[in-house]
């Protein structure tokens, strides 16, 4: 098949084809490019193949052991991709994803998950869950036991309470005082009076004075964080699946769901072509249809990097590249072909934290390890 063997020719291609190639389809100069260096402990995306393979954002670093393992074993790869995030899922240290997530404004939990099986075009997703952490593995039990693709709200509960998830307060403590700090910044009545001491010193107290904790505290109250993790994997016969799991946009107003869920733009797969998924400022990728945009580029012929650009591209072109508005939120794309090849790109160079390089998680059967995403922007940046 001519299409077939077309892509096969890109795939061996170096990643650093991603500029021209996105400029070709818009017919513009896309910003970024490949002069800013990598960290010294983050590897460059693979420009060939290998399987099996998984990947994550980079906050899945650490799970991915658990995925590979029942892909060394002959797994299933949506069990694998299951297995890494739920690690992350459990962590109350991750305060983006499952157990101990930034609540919604109401001080409330809210959980959403999406999982694709490629054998099988088989989905199933969940969104504005309460109570049930580990909400990857629901998506996948709506996936195997109804014929439904998505539920949410109480009904997604109520559904995973009947199948035998434990129900559970997500909130943490650490979660419920940042919170609290939150509504004090933010509220005229969630604070002490004229009487009591000012805001510094009231969260001061509510960490015990500690300087990280406030610090951090802060930051995400003046950047409430969209933290995400999504994670892909190919076995080694070709066979591909993926899952995004989130408690969302942290402060949302109750019910708000972003693309984590949504097939297609959080999460997207073809087992004949490959899988992707995003973190950041879901709305942005709703609008472009992100995951099925980067699945059709791969089709076409292009790399993992340049399809994510290409991607990136889009949003960047809804704002005409004003960087002034782009820089009001980050966001991320990740993926990887049927051969193995995996790439990402983020809008601004670096990561959540403006020190620190944008990077995702890369599993290729010896050990886990970041690999730097492909910037659009060749500039720090993002609200984020």
């Amino acid at each position: 098949m001519e299409l077939w063997s077309r892509r096969k020719f890109f795939l061996t291609s170096l990643a650093g084809t991603a500029i021209a190639s996105a400029n070709k389809l818009f017919g513009r100069t896309m910003p970024g490019g490949d002069s800013v260096p990598a960290l010294a402990n983050i590897t460059s995306a693979a420009a060939t193949g290998k399987r099996p393979l998984i990947i994550s954002s980079a906050n899945g670093l650490h799970a991915l052991d658990k995925g590979m393992d029942i892909l060394k074993k002959g797994g299933d790869t949506l069990d694998a991709v299951v297995a890494a995030v739920t690690i992350v899922e459990d962590d109350p240290n991750d305060d983006s994803v499952g157990y101990g997530g930034l609540p919604n404004e109401e001080g409330e939990v809210e959980l959403d998950a999406s999982v694709m099986h490629g054998p099988t075009h088989r989905a199933g997703s969940v969104a504005g869950v309460r109570r049930i952490k580990n909400v990857s593995r629901l998506a996948q039990t709506v996936m195997e036991k109804t014929n439904h693709v998505m539920i949410v709200g109480d009904g997604a509960r109520r559904f995973g309470a009947a199948e035998g998830f434990e129900e559970m307060n997500l909130l943490t403590e650490h979660s419920r005082k940042i919170w609290l700090a939150w509504k004090a910044k933010s509220s005229m009545n969630w604070r002490p009076g004229i009487d009591s001491p000012e805001w510094k010193e009231y969260v001061s107290a509510l960490f015990g004075n500690d300087e990280e904790k406030i610090a951090y505290a802060e930051r995400v109250i003046a950047h409430p964080p969209t933290g995400t993790i999504p994670c892909m994997a190919v076995d080694s016969n070709g066979d591909i699946s993926a899952t995004t799991t989130t408690s969302g946009l942290a402060w949302k107003i109750p019910g708000r769901v972003g693309d984590s869920p949504i097939i297609g733009a959080g999460c997207c797969v073809d087992n004949e072509v490959g899988a992707a998924g995003s973190t950041g400022k879901g709305e942005e990728n709703i609008k472009i249809s992100g995951g099925h945009t980067i699945i059709e580029m791969m089709r076409k012929g292009m790399v993992p990097v340049d399809a994510c650009l290409e991607a990136m591209g889009r949003i960047a072109h809804n704002y005409k590249n004003d960087k002034k508005k782009l820089g009001t939120f980050h966001i991320y794309f990740y993926a990887l072909n049927k051969d193995g090849v995996h790439g990402a790109a983020s809008l601004w160079r670096n990561g959540y934290e403006k020190s620190k390089r944008a990077a995702y998680a890369v599993h290729d059967g010896s050990e886990a390890r970041l690999a730097e995403c492909r910037s659009y922007f060749d500039e720090a940046g993002g609200d984020q």
